[in-house]
């Protein structure tokens, strides 16, 4: 686990980890989650949380946990091994029809895309009897499913899947071009054609292709367990599984339809298996592959888009499932930003602000934390008060020209130890039966700013 930066006052515990002088620490916002994998939001205050196996959760914006699931499908969803509950997406009309469309693993272990229903008397409840099949694929082995379904800024729907299992993809799934499997689809479900539950968008890469599927948009991918699209630059990010050598994450325009992203050819920029391989040249390349290392897998994740940290504008953040974080600028200079103790994680998410989330499988959602603010929350840090400070039996806290929502303050390691609702600009705090030391307070304002003073009790 890394050290703490200054800037963030010693904030080292065992559910806040900091980074060394560097961008990106993680705290928690939720727990007691049964192995979350994907974090999505429709478009409102509240966060879905999909678990593996087989149940959605709402999580709202004040870190709690709805007591009825969203979705529970545990009866049709096989969650062994890479199996499971793998994605979520919400329609980009889901306000008008309610419907988001999910990807599991069935029963006969194979790949479902199905589209589900928002029940009509509750807003917080699906209706689990409303499933419509979309596309169902044949998986030949338990591994490599893929797993992210998202919706583009074309309204098109992406789907993930990975090359069907087995040491490099000895039956060469990812370059036939007559399978779906280690390709990312692109699928209209709003016209549905050809018997279909979906149609084929007209500009789809290799529709007037008779050699190749018409729903594949790009090939040569080992398992693209997580990708995302940033809306901002019409990029999407894939992070690319490998083999037992390199890791990789691929950066493309969605104007660069037709990829080929080289596996089995290639594992990252490495040679892996170039028999009967396409030139070099009509093969797309990382941005970045990076040695696996201890078991690792990457998992893609996002562009952060949050209006909270000025340093993360722009950065992608990824990460491995063996604990590591990493960012890539900009100008694609990656930076390992270390090993945060003991994490599995699973997949990112944004709420509807683009806070950024990451899910791990210890059951935790932990929210992406940078190291400079920006300069909203800079500016109503500034406008926080703590008197006297030190303090001795109390002190107050005021805010100028604002309202107070919230106070929570916590001891050195990061411990809460008093929380209390405010709802005006000032609060009067006792700090009897405290230690004396130095103790962090967390003040939140109605909109949902928040920012660290330094409190010392004497």
């Amino acid at each position: 686990m890394k050290k703490s930066n200054l800037l963030l006052f010693l904030l080292v515990t065992s559910n806040i980890f900091y980074a060394y002088a560097q961008e990106i620490s993680v705290e928690v916002f939720a727990s007691n989650f049964n192995s979350p994998i994907d974090i999505q939001n429709a478009g409102d205050n509240r966060i879905f949380i999909a678990e593996q196996d087989g149940i959605i959760k709402i999580l709202n914006e004040d870190g709690s946990t709805n007591s009825i699931p969203f979705l529970n499908i545990e009866s049709i969803v096989n969650s062994s091994g890479e199996r499971g509950l793998l994605g979520l997406a919400f329609h980009p009309d889901y306000a008008k029809n309610g419907f988001f469309y999910i990807h599991y693993s069935n029963l006969s272990s194979d790949t479902q895309i199905s589209r589900y229903s928002v029940s009509t008397g509750d807003a917080n409840v699906a209706d689990p009897n409303s499933e419509l099949p979309i596309l169902n694929v044949n998986q030949p082995q338990s591994n490599h499913n893929g797993g992210t379904i998202t919706f583009g800024p074309d309204g098109f729907l992406y789907i993930g899947l990975g090359d069907g299992g087995g040491a490099g993809d000895t039956d060469n799934n990812a370059q036939n071009p007559n399978l779906l499997l280690g390709k990312i689809s692109r699928i209209d479900i709003d016209n549905p054609a050809n018997g279909n539950e979906y149609g084929i968008p007209a500009d789809n890469p290799f529709i007037n292709d008779t050699g190749i599927r018409d729903e594949i948009w790009a090939t040569g991918l080992r398992n693209p367990f997580r990708f995302s699209i940033d809306d901002q630059t019409n990029t999407i990010w894939i992070g690319d599984v490998g083999q037992n050598a390199k890791e990789e994450v691929n950066k493309a325009s969605l104007t660069e339809a037709g990829l080929n992203y080289g596996w089995r050819c290639y594992e990252g920029n490495s040679v892996f298996n170039t028999s009967a391989c396409p030139n070099m040249s009509e093969l797309k390349f990382p941005v970045l592959d990076y040695d696996w290392v201890g078991g690792g897998s990457v998992v893609g994740g996002y562009v952060y888009r949050g209006k909270e940290y000025s340093d993360l504008q722009n950065v992608y953040v990824f990460a491995d499932i063996n604990g590591m974080i990493g960012t890539i600028d900009e100008n694609d200079a990656y930076i390992d930003q270390g090993n945060f103790g003991g994490s599995i994680w699973a997949g990112f998410g944004e709420d509807v602000n683009n806070t950024l989330y990451v899910a791990n499988f210890d059951g935790n959602i932990y929210k992406i934390v940078g190291g400079i603010l920006s300069t909203e929350e800079n500016k109503f840090q500034n406008s926080i008060s703590l008197f006297p400070n030190p303090a001795t039996n109390s002190f107050s806290i005021s805010i100028k020209n604002d309202t107070i929502a919230s106070v929570k303050i916590l001891d050195s390691k990061g411990r809460l130890i008093i929380e209390s609702p405010v709802n005006k600009s000032n609060k009067m705090i006792t700090t009897e039966g405290l230690s004396k030391g130095v103790y962090l307070v967390s003040v939140t304002n109605t909109n949902g700013v928040s920012a660290v003073k330094k409190l010392v009790i004497q």
